[in-house]
């Protein structure tokens, strides 16, 4: 069976880890981005040009309109996907709760949330043996966050992991018996343009002593993971959760 994976968030990060390391396996790679055209071209690109099968498709995750147009554009071209990798996610500059507003919170919510709902429900209806599919495999890109709250930077971002994760146990417990096995990663402190985008680029330099393994991570490690819960060796394991934050 051809193996088609879809990566949300895959132009960057854990995501393009992701994605590069899928393709080097022999998935044919659907890379999901909102806005950075020319990140995601350049990994089509360098994907392409190792041997391996790729192309970009624009979603902005959180509207459903656009989720659906998504994954209909990844059938035309790929044919029935075998494999989701929930993994776009959003967050926002460091703030306490007393600093946060409703327009922030809902965007994180409709993206981190709401926009995985979706793409799970998009995925169940072209995977499972109930609507003629042929099975797959669906990991959830949590955080360590979820564990932890973090406190006084980004409560909300936790908070919306945490849902992920209640998604993830609740889903695999629900289409089990329909051949799609789903699973989580959590992954913390790891190298990633995300920091920056929280207003501190160094984060994980500053926290790194703190951890029992004394570094940050890097996002090729995470993407071993999710490529191990895709795949068959992970064939009898579903509604579990990988923890990827040096020990914390």
């Amino acid at each position: 069976m051809e193996r088609v994976a879809l990566v949300t968030g895959g132009s960057r990060g854990i995501g393009r880890a992701t994605a590069r390391l899928l393709a080097q396996e022999g998935y044919r790679v659907a890379i999901n981005y909102r806005q950075d055209h020319a990140a995601a071209a350049s990994l089509v690109a360098e994907i392409v040009a190792a041997g391996g099968t790729a192309q970009a498709f624009a979603a902005d995750i959180a509207e459903e309109a656009q989720v659906m147009a998504l994954f209909a554009a990844v059938d035309a071209a790929f044919g029935p996907l075998t494999a989701l990798v929930n993994n776009a996610g959003i967050l926002f500059q460091q703030a306490r709760i007393e600093e946060l507003d409703a327009t922030r919170i809902n965007r994180v919510l409709a993206t981190n949330v709401t926009g995985a709902f979706l793409c799970c429900r998009e995925a169940v209806k072209r995977m499972a043996l109930r609507h003629g599919g042929r099975g797959g495999a669906i990991v959830n890109v949590s955080s360590a966050a979820a564990r932890l709250g973090a406190p006084g930077e980004y409560v909300d971002y936790a908070a919306s992991k945490g849902a992920l994760d209640t998604l993830t146990t609740g889903l695999s417990l629900e289409v089990a018996a329909e051949g799609i096995r789903v699973n989580g990663v959590r992954p913390g402190f790891i190298y990633t343009e995300m920091h920056a985008d929280g207003g501190e680029p160094g984060r994980v330099d500053r926290v790194k002593a703190q951890l029992p393994m004394r570094r940050g991570g890097q996002p090729e490690e995470v993407a071993a993971a999710i490529s191990w819960l895709l795949s068959d060796a992970a064939s009898y394991v579903t509604g579990s959760f990988l923890d990827l934050a040096g020990g914390k």
